[in-house]
């Protein structure tokens, strides 16, 4: 009787266990898991944004996880393990190719691509688009401008003064300096593209680089980099400038001039306060002293940041759901209210508080002199950064052989095709 009683106990035991556990997997069936990852200074506003999404959602019990990831390299986080990477990412729309290669985005379409394309600007959703295998198709869903412009202390500076290099200069000590990144290529491409010059990317059906030309090293762009030489070897720039330095700078006063981004707006304006100021790039000497001298306009890269869905998320369309709310106008004007990252939405740019804001109008203005980052050779970072480290150290050494490092320059960047 006893052995039959524990048998029957144990037995009960048994199915009520296997009743909770059938009753906890069902239960975990229902929840939808995603997986976000987006910039660290953007993970604030994405946890408030799925909080969001889950509240105009409440037919489905979503569990949304955010996490860490720089936007520069997502492409090779997310390709390290696609299949497992996640399910919704930000990130920069010239890695569009390395992650079309890698079967890593999904395509928008349908009724979701005609709302994308009808709210955002022509130029972002260029920037999204790409063709494979002769289809043109649009691979993520943009939300905001990636460029750059220039900062300055307008008790020091004038609006006329800001408008060239020059005019910075005549301001400007060896103790009050311009800031200039001339060692970063996303910079400094700016001189070559003002005076039209670029580079050609051909690629096979799968979006492969399968040659690279690049003219920077032409007769213009031997001029153009003459002109780069001067200015980094002048006391007045600061030719090794980069974010650290030009926030430094700002706050202690040894720069009054610099060419950034958005993200070093809060920290610049609080070192200026009431003098803050910003505005589109200046321009710069070409020839200068020579026959054909004039002043060209700096021309910057132009590149988008985007949400992009994970070709093998396994919950693929409530990922388009998300990316689709997360880049909605509400939340570009939010995103922009919080960290001042200028909306691609139409509507939203329209918005008085954007339509009002310093920088904004700044990058508005700049966005007319600039260049796509789409298309860019793959090559085109390291040898830009070389050629610019060359000039610095060449600064302080007085040696600089600008036609041979401009042509190594090249020649590292340039892909024969086979």
């Amino acid at each position: 009787m006893k052995k039959s009683i524990k048998t029957a106990c144990g037995l009960l035991a048994m199915c009520t266990a296997f009743g909770f556990y059938g009753c906890k997997k069902a239960e975990n069936a229902d929840v939808i898991k995603l997986t976000v990852w987006v910039s660290e200074a953007d993970k604030s506003f994405a946890t408030t944004v799925a909080e969001e999404f889950k509240e105009k959602n409440p037919d489905k019990k979503y569990q949304i996880v955010i996490d860490i990831q720089g936007e520069n390299d997502a492409a090779t986080r997310v390709l390290n393990d696609v299949e497992n990477a996640a399910d919704v990412f930000s990130c920069i729309n010239d890695q569009l190719g390395k992650f079309i290669n890698g079967d890593a985005l999904a395509k928008i379409a349908g009724e979701r691509l005609e709302r994308v394309k009808a709210a955002n600007s022509e130029d972002s959703m260029s920037s999204v688009t790409a063709k494979v295998n002769g289809v043109e198709g649009v691979y993520g869903m943009p939300y905001t401008d990636n460029t750059f412009f220039l900062y300055y202390n307008k008790s020091v500076l004038s609006e006329t003064d800001v408008t060239s290099i020059d005019g910075i200069l005549s301001k400007c000590t060896n103790k009050k300096q311009f800031a200039f990144p001339m060692t970063d290529g996303w910079y400094t491409t700016s001189f070559y593209f003002g005076k039209g010059l670029g580079y050609q990317v051909t690629y096979n059906d799968n979006l492969a680089e399968t040659s690279i030309s690049c003219d920077f090293d032409n007769e213009t762009g031997v001029a153009v980099t003459e002109a780069m030489w001067n200015y980094a070897k002048d006391a007045r720039v600061k030719a090794d400038a980069n974010d650290s330095k030009i926030t430094a700078g700002f706050n202690d006063g040894s720069i009054v001039a610099a060419v950034s981004g958005i993200w070093n707006r809060k920290n610049i304006e609080e070192y200026l306060g009431e003098n803050f100021a910003a505005t589109k790039l200046p321009t710069y000497t070409f020839n200068k002293g020579k026959t054909g001298e004039e002043q060209v306009q700096l021309t910057a890269f132009a590149g988008y940041k985007l949400m992009g869905v994970n070709n093998y998320s396994k919950n693929k369309t409530d990922a388009m759901d998300f990316a689709e709310f997360y880049t909605n106008k509400e939340n570009q004007i939010k995103r922009f209210e919080k960290r001042g990252l200028v909306p691609t939405d139409v509507s939203a740019r329209a918005d008085e508080k954007v339509q009002s804001d310093i920088c904004a109008k700044a990058i508005t203005e700049q966005l007319k002199h600039s260049k796509i980052q789409k298309d860019v050779p793959s090559t085109l970072w390291v040898p830009m950064e070389g050629l610019g480290s060359a000039m610095v150290t060449g600064a302080q050494s007085g040696s600089f052989n600008l036609k041979e490092q401009l042509k190594a320059c090249v020649d590292a960047i340039e892909k024969t095709g086979k």
